[in-house]
């Protein structure tokens, strides 16, 4: 840049992983849904992180879109050849993140979403922390998550004594977690999650142009002194 020329705005910056986890019925694939859909709407949509799983698909659910349902033979062969960013094995059946997707994602600027658990959060630390923003969502009480549950009626009632079961397993992790929001109210909740999201997009760390776009307000401003 030459003297008196305006600063160049920095480059865009790298994306971040958005990671939501909570015990089932807690609320966060309603919070990831909707922050996706006005993302879209605002012409800021997130790179999606569907993952793998081998359980049966519920009759809501697509192909493709919330999970890509696959077989455990194949689910094993991805993690043995390091396809997968992180897994899990979730009541049973097995989960995991497609490593490529994601990192491609993030090299040119888009945001990942993960609806992912606590297990898979952790190995996200492991290998791209500075990249990872963690959110953990609880429920306002333990009858009420039974009540969400029983309300999505897509589960029998030993799945859904499983499921609760292991919330013990899955609270404990809270506070392994940047930000927890407990979910009283969805709509409270959703901006809650957005507050983050907008803060977390401006942090100094993630815009690698600032220090030269700096730089050159300083110069512009030498300049405009000299005139």
């Amino acid at each position: 840049m030459t003297a008196g020329q305006p600063a160049e705005p920095p480059p865009a910056r790298r994306g971040l992983m958005l990671v939501l986890s909570s015990p089932s019925g807690a609320g966060k694939s309603t919070l990831t849904r909707r922050l996706n859909e006005e993302e879209q709407s605002l012409g800021r949509a997130f790179h999606l992180s569907v993952s793998v799983t081998t359980r049966a698909r519920r009759p809501s659910e697509i192909d493709h879109r919330d999970y890509h349902f696959i077989t455990r033979p194949r689910f094993e062969s991805m993690r043995e050849r390091g396809e997968l960013l992180e897994w899990a094995e979730v009541h049973g059946n097995f989960y995991g993140t497609p490593r490529e997707p994601v990192e491609q994602a993030l090299a040119r600027g888009q945001d990942v979403l993960f609806d992912i658990d606590w297990q898979g959060t952790l190995q996200l630390y492991e290998s791209m922390r500075a990249d990872v923003v963690s959110v953990f969502v609880l429920p306002p009480s333990i009858a009420e998550l039974k009540a969400r549950l029983e309300r999505r009626a897509e589960d029998a009632p030993d799945i859904i004594a499983r499921r609760l079961a292991n919330s013990a397993v899955e609270l404990r992790h809270w506070a392994e977690y940047d930000y927890v929001i407990i979910n009283r109210d969805v709509a409270d909740a959703f901006d809650s999650l957005k507050a983050i999201l907008n803060a977390e997009r401006v942090r100094r760390q993630r815009q690698p142009g600032l220090e030269a776009f700096v730089a050159g307000l300083l110069a512009e401003l030498g300049a405009e002194r000299q005139t």
